[in-house]
This record gives C-alpha cells, structure tokens and sequence, in this order.
C-alpha cells in the first residue's frame, strides 16, 4: 500500500494524503495524465472508471463514470484550475446530473494534487478542500476516504507496467459503451508538432495517407470553430478515390478538438470526433474518442481495419514529418 499517512483538519477543511512509489516523478505523472493508466486506478476495487473526456490543461475538463458490480454507475467530472507539468495540478471535483450537466445541488471539492521526487522514488500530497464543514462531513460519510485509499492502493501496479503505454506501441482501440471508440497512440514528438502535423495542409499531405501507394489530392483544413474541412484520396493513378467531411465544433490549439465527419456521399451517418493531446513521457499521447449514431456503425467501420490505417499514417508522421 503506497499511502504513508491521511490527515483531517475540521478547522482548514482539508483532507491530505500522502502516498510514496517507487517510480521518477515523471512515470506516476504520466497515469495521471493518460486517461487509459488514471481509469486503471481513479475508482475504487470493484468500481472501475472510465473516463470520456480528459483535457489535463488549465481550463480543460474531465468526464468519467465508474461502473458497480451490478452495473450500477456513478459519474463525475474535474475542472482543471491549474496544471504545472510534472509539479502539480488543481481540479475542482464534482458529481454528473442524470441529465449529464453538473449536479448543482451536490458539493463541490477542489483538490490538489503535488507531485515531488524522493530518495526512493516519488511522492505525491492529495489534498482535498472542502467548502463547508457540512461537505465535508457529507463526502466522507459517503465513504470518501475509504474510497480513495482503495483506489490509491492500485497505482503501485500501473506505474510498474513501463511498456504497455509508451512509445513505440501501436494504436490501441478501446471500446467505451454502444457507440463510443477511443483509439490511442504515443507520437514522438511534441504537442505542438503533433497538432501542426494535424491542421496544416502541406504536412497532413505527408503523412495521413493510410496504406502506401495513395494520395490526398484534396486536403482542406478547418481551423475555427464553424469552419468545415474535406479530406479526399486516391490511389496513384487516379483510381478508388473517396474522401470525409465534416465541421469544426469545438477547438483549443494545441490539445483539443472536436469535429463532425461523414463520408462524402453518406453524410446522413455522421461521427463526433474528440482529438486530445497531452504531453507525455516519449512524446505526446493522441487520443481521438468518436462518438458513433449507433453499435453497428461502430462494429462496421472499425472492421474496415480503421485502427491499422491510423497506425501507417502514424508510422509515416513519425518518419517522416516529426523527424525530419
């Protein structure tokens, strides 16, 4: 168990943990910034999170649910207020309505988590704060602190695994409910880079090609919010040609952005893309959640060997874009 020591202070409001691992600051950083290592330990044994959203910049936001033995499920969401990369970063920590909106009538909690090395490893100081003394005894009654400790007790076997989410793996697709995909993959190279890769046209021509033997003669970029994109290839020669389309809906350069897309032609059977990038340790985490109109679409399109597309034109973006 790596919790050292847990404090309550009724005066300051305040709950503060304090665990110890075995691991450079950086490796316990990075399951908290990837959403695919925080699921392995955010909720509790038996409670496991999923996390639909998960923007680690200042402003940014997070989405995750945790799913009961039975099926139950309990959904919540972080603000972030402050980020200092490998230092710290300050969320406040609330409860999902029904209705997916914040749950106004339940307590909000800002929490602070400090990150530091040590002789043996790291550190990491939890503290929660608390608005009122009524929140606090609230939130702990509800089995808090229990909670907290039980999902702290699961990080020692996530920052252990210093394969599985690094560089140099390929694109990895993770189904999340009946219509949602997220697909990942660390790029080598910076956020900055990786968003620059993805919005100017002279660079996705290079490399969002899939298979060899294609060309994107149309490359259209959409760079603010309304704007629309279209993206057409061919194989050389000029044959099987076929494209996407789509509109920006939301965008914060250089980690986020939410767009439409559909198939020219079939625009009738649109996805919601979610593109999010976050530094971590080897280069930058892309994760692009789509959201499908139902179960079958989904099953259809990742069939078409979706993933191994992405991971070429990943390849390709590596070799030849990023290190150039």
């Amino acid at each position: 168990m790596p919790v050292t020591n847990v404090s309550k202070d009724p005066q300051a409001l305040t709950m503060t943990i304090v665990a110890d691992f075995p691991v450079p600051v950086r490796r316990l950083w990075d399951a908290y910034a990837d959403p695919r290592q925080l699921e392995s330990f955010w909720g509790p044994v038996g409670w496991p999170a999923t996390f639909t959203r998960h923007d680690m910049i200042p402003g940014g936001e997070s989405h995750y649910y945790m799913t009961g033995p039975d099926g139950e499920t309990s959904a919540a969401w972080f603000e972030f207020l402050a980020v200092t990369e490998g230092e710290s970063f300050e969320v406040l920590d609330g409860f999902t309505a029904e209705d997916g909106g914040r749950d106004q009538g339940a307590p909000v909690m800002r929490m602070v988590f400090a990150f530091e090395a040590t002789d043996g490893g790291s550190r990491l100081v939890h503290t929660t704060h608390f608005n009122s003394a009524e929140d606090l005894e609230q939130i702990l009654g509800m089995g808090m602190e229990e909670g907290t400790l039980s999902a702290m007790s699961q990080i020692d076997a996530v920052v252990a695994d210093l394969q599985s989410f690094g560089a140099g793996r390929s694109v990895r697709t993770q189904l999340i409910g009946d219509r949602q995909a997220r697909l990942s993959r660390v790029i080598r190279g910076t956020v900055d880079q990786v968003w620059r890769a993805h919005h100017e046209p002279e660079l996705l021509r290079r490399w969002q090609l899939g298979p060899d033997g294609w060309t994107m003669p149309v490359c259209e970029v959409g760079t603010a919010v309304g704007e629309t994109y279209r993206y057409e290839w061919e194989r050389e020669g000029g044959e099987d040609r076929f494209g996407f389309t789509g509109r920006v809906l939301e965008i914060n350069p250089p980690h986020r952005s939410v767009t439409t897309e559909a198939m020219i032609g079939q625009e009738d059977a649109s996805t919601t893309n979610e593109l999010t990038l976050t530094a971590v340790e080897g280069g930058t985490l892309l994760s692009l959640l789509v959201t499908y109109p139902d179960e079958s679409l989904r099953e259809t399109i990742l069939a078409t060997g979706m993933a191994d597309g992405m991971e070429s034109s990943y390849s390709r973006l590596e070799s030849e874009v990023l290190s150039a």
